[in-house]
């Protein structure tokens, strides 16, 4: 375990029980929602990788035209 992580529940573990469970569902919430990321993005590189290579075969093909700010 990590130092920083053992000093943050070494402190937490001198909260009442009520703040420890609310700090320990917290963090496994958070760790939850990280992983959930990390598959959604991972997954996502495939589509993305798809979509730049049509963007560089449409440019290639003269399919597309310089951005003009002013027609934003």
């Amino acid at each position: 375990m990590g130092r920083l992580l053992e000093k943050a529940i070494s402190e937490a573990s001198k909260l009442p029980e009520s703040e420890q469970e609310a700090i320990g569902a917290w963090l496994l919430a958070e760790m939850e929602s990280e992983q959930r990321w990390v598959e959604l993005f991972g997954r996502s590189g495939a589509v993305l990788e798809r979509l730049a290579d049509e963007a560089v075969e449409a440019h290639e093909r003269g399919r597309t035209t310089p951005l003009d700010p002013d027609l934003l």
